[in-house]
């Protein structure tokens, strides 16, 4: 089997150049990481090398000791992965301390992991451990409309999740537990990384302010179907904003509570308050 026909693979591939195609990734913007399974490893571990130097993760990640990420590059750009996956992503062997890690395979050209690894990784252990090890992708994209209504919306999770489950009747079905909310951070260090991993305790989205957002899921489809209905229900919400700031009708508690019970999903009743 050629490397690129593994299934994980051409799966980590499409969803990058799936989310180029959003528009969610500008120039280097945005990072993508998976959790290989023990199949992967062994379909993919011929391809290995072994001869990289450990380096900080810049997190401590015990619990995933001697597991493998395939994860995009530093600087590397999204539109690129679909033409040379080589040099624009990688793979990744976390140490039996998690607290380093060694490229075994990809960057090519030179290069490291995302710059979003500490974040990425802490959050595959909290999804990890919240979903018995079910949950193996982490997605960070710049979603046009979650971005704009940072400005406009208070930075609170009750908020942000009744509004965006009132603009279409799937949303609750489709991110029950709601949305979280992080107040603007510097990308790429400690405190952002420790900020979303408390937040994804109870959710699998994350709004990063002026910024985008940050999700997981069992694999790539759900993962990249849960990014796309937040962004699409954001950008209708946009929209309905731009026409009036008072909306005639809309999805009342007790229809969120009706939609629950039909489609067997629990709604957390501190998003359905009355406005």
């Amino acid at each position: 089997m050629n490397f690129y026909d593994i299934e994980f693979v051409k799966g980590f591939i499409r969803m990058c150049d799936d989310g180029w195609q959003q528009g969610w990734h500008e120039r280097n913007g945005g990072n993508l990481s998976y959790r290989l399974s023990e199949k992967d490893v062994e379909e993919a571990k011929e391809y290995f090398k072994e001869d990289d130097k450990w380096q900080s993760i810049g997190a401590s990640v015990p619990d995933l000791a001697n597991e493998y990420f395939m994860v995009t590059g530093s600087g590397k750009f999204f539109r690129n992965v679909i033409l040379k996956p080589e040099d624009s992503t990688c793979i990744i062997k976390v140490d039996e301390t998690g607290e380093k890690y060694k490229i075994v395979w990809g960057l090519v050209n030179g290069g490291r992991p995302t710059s979003e690894l500490p974040s990425h990784l802490m959050n595959h252990q909290v999804k990890k451990k919240a979903t018995n090890g079910e949950y193996r992708v982490i997605y960070h994209c710049h979603t046009t409309n979650v971005i704009a209504l940072t400005f406009v919306l208070p930075l609170d999770d009750k908020v942000f999740t009744r509004e965006l489950w009132e603009m279409a009747t799937e949303c609750p079905v489709v991110f029950p537990d709601g949305i979280g909310v992080v107040d603007w951070m510097v990308p790429g260090g400690h405190d952002i990384a420790v900020a979303t991993s408390e937040l994804m305790k109870k959710y699998d989205v994350a709004v990063w302010a002026h910024h985008g957002i940050f999700c997981s899921g069992p694999d790539f489809d759900i993962t990249f179907g849960l990014a796309h209905t937040v962004e699409k229900s954001a950008e209708i919400l946009v929209k309905v904003l731009s026409i009036t700031p008072n909306k005639l009708q809309t999805i009342k508690p007790d229809q969120f509570r009706s939609l629950a019970k039909d489609f067997k999903v629990t709604l957390h009743e501190e998003f359905l308050y009355e406005k």
